[in-house]
């Protein structure tokens, strides 16, 4: 510490020695400072005050209705993005800054320039915004201020109408696809339905249906047993009736054979009540008139005959319960027919269902598969549309009460008094500049040009054994004049801070008035 405190007192001593180049060189430094400081030109800033209100009385009321984007985030985004190329472009036409512009340099310099000074300010979450410029001409930094606040406001409520009619046309897009997409489902499901009706009537299941066949099968069957139970038991008591013959009619009168025209009599009625529940086509109904064909043309065959043989007609020459018997036996025969061709219509059906079983799980898979695709398309459908109205809904909203009111608070006005340079802070600090660079000039000259002024600097330098010093007497007269040099010294010292400080005064004095 003792040879720190040693080599620190050598450089002061060192230093004092070139006193007066330093304090030359302070005054001379320190001048061309302080003209350069009041020479600096006056610079003009111009603020505004914006408010951007993002409450609204309807946001809690359409909560869950209408879509509600992040706007204090928006904005936030907004403030720290505005500061681009192309709004200072911009900016550069509304504000007029363009007629000074001779060529694409001065217009590359202007927006570097602009970039720079234009300043956007916020307090966080009060979302207050300060817009400020600084210019030489204050008349140009409010036009330039007032062109950053026209392009803030368009900008926060172009951007939002931007996205929002984004945002719609892709929803727009979107229904119309999923639009496309639904009509071919519903075709495709369409005509599997039509393509498997047998396996689907009436919304009924493939079990449900061999099910129901099985049991009109077993039911018919059981009526075919019994139908022909009761044509044997008729046909075995018409075996012990013999007709009683009675003297023989005219044969002019109407020709008529019992038990034929019972039978057909009998097939017509069965007849008109199958077509009150078929169609022509329906395999009963096609059976039965084939039969009554058939019977018709044995009348006629039967009728020839007699003809030929002379023999009698009429029902009057029968035996009246025997020809009651045929008339029963022949509406039994009728019955049997329906019965065995409604047999075989079922019989028909279960092994048609039997033969499509073998494509029931595909079919089925494939019936899943087209209402699975179905479902979904239904579904992102929906929610697109919904999503569209709530997409417009918040239009509507953002139109008629508007999620962001941009407010001015102070408009920007033409500065009267500049606001830079800061002269008054200026001005020491210069004063104290030049000082720092006249004691350096001292610490320099005194490297350069060093001096010992000590027995043990001498010895340490040279490295020779000091074998004593000789000090000089000092006499009264330069005494006197050391003290006059030294007070000299200080007074221009002193009176170089005194002429900073006077300065430093004068200009906080001019800035007051």
């Amino acid at each position: 510490m003792e040879d720190v405190l040693r080599q620190l007192i050598a450089y002061l001593r060192g230093m004092w020695l070139y006193r007066w180049w330093g304090l030359a060189a302070a005054w001379l430094v320190g001048m061309v400072a302080a003209g350069a400081i009041y020479m600096l030109p006056d610079r003009y800033e111009s603020t505004a005050r914006i408010y951007v209100d993002t409450q609204s009385v309807l946001k809690p009321l359409m909560s869950g209705l209408a879509v509600q984007p992040n706007v204090d985030q928006q904005i936030a985004i907004l403030s720290r993005t505005l500061i681009s190329r192309p709004n200072i472009e911009k900016l550069i036409r509304m504000a007029d800054l363009d007629l000074t512009i001779k060529s694409n340099k001065d217009r590359e310099e202007l927006i570097v320039l602009l970039n720079k000074t234009l300043q956007i300010r916020g307090t966080g979450r009060d979302n207050l915004f300060t817009l400020s410029y600084e210019d030489t001409e204050p008349e140009r930094a409010k036009r330039v201020v007032q062109s950053l606040v026209s392009i803030f406001v368009e900008s926060g409520l172009g951007d939002k109408r931007k996205d929002t009619d984004s945002a719609r046309r892709f929803i727009e897009e979107q229904i119309k696809s999923y639009e496309q997409r639904l009509d071919e489902a519903e075709n495709r499901l369409k005509d599997f339905k039509i393509k498997n009706m047998h396996l689907m009537v009436g919304g009924k299941d493939y079990v449900s249906q061999v099910g129901e066949v099985a049991a009109q099968l077993a039911a018919a069957r059981l009526a075919l047993r019994e139908a022909e139970n009761s044509r044997n038991a008729l046909q075995r008591q018409l075996a012990g009736e013999e007709p009683v013959l009675l003297p023989e009619a005219p044969v002019d009168r109407k020709v008529s054979i019992p038990e034929i025209d019972g039978r057909i009599d009998a097939l017509q009625k069965n007849l008109d009540g199958l077509l009150q529940r078929y169609t022509d086509a329906h395999p009963d109904v096609v059976g039965t008139r084939r039969i009554i064909e058939q019977l018709q043309e044995q009348k006629k065959a039967e009728v020839e005959a007699r003809r030929d043989q002379g023999g009698g007609f009429g029902d009057v020459n029968s035996n009246p319960v025997y020809q009651q018997m045929k008339l029963a036996l022949a509406d039994a025969e009728a019955n049997v027919a329906s019965l065995r061709a409604r047999v075989t219509e079922y019989e028909a059906r279960q092994a048609q269902l039997q033969d499509s079983a073998k494509l029931l799980p595909q079919i089925e898979a494939e019936l899943a598969q087209l209402n699975r695709d179905y479902e979904v398309n239904k579904k992102n459908y929906e929610t697109l549309v919904s999503r569209r109205e709530s997409a417009n809904m918040s239009v509507e909203m953002e139109s008629s009460s508007g999620m962001a009111e941009f407010r001015l608070i102070d408009p920007p006005s033409v500065p009267l008094k500049p606001s830079a340079p800061n002269r008054i802070l200026l001005m020491p600090l210069g004063g104290g500049g030049a000082l720092l660079f006249g004691l350096a000039l001292t610490f320099v000259l005194s490297q350069l040009r060093p001096t010992f002024l000590d027995g043990r600097d001498l010895r340490e330098v040279s490295g020779l054994p000091l074998l004593g010093t000789v000090s000089a007497t000092s006499d009264p007269v330069r005494k006197r004049r050391r003290q006059r040099l030294n007070l000299a010294f200080l007074g221009g010292v002193g009176g170089y801070v005194g002429a900073f400080g006077v300065l430093t005064v004068a200009l906080a004095m001019l800035k007051i008035t």
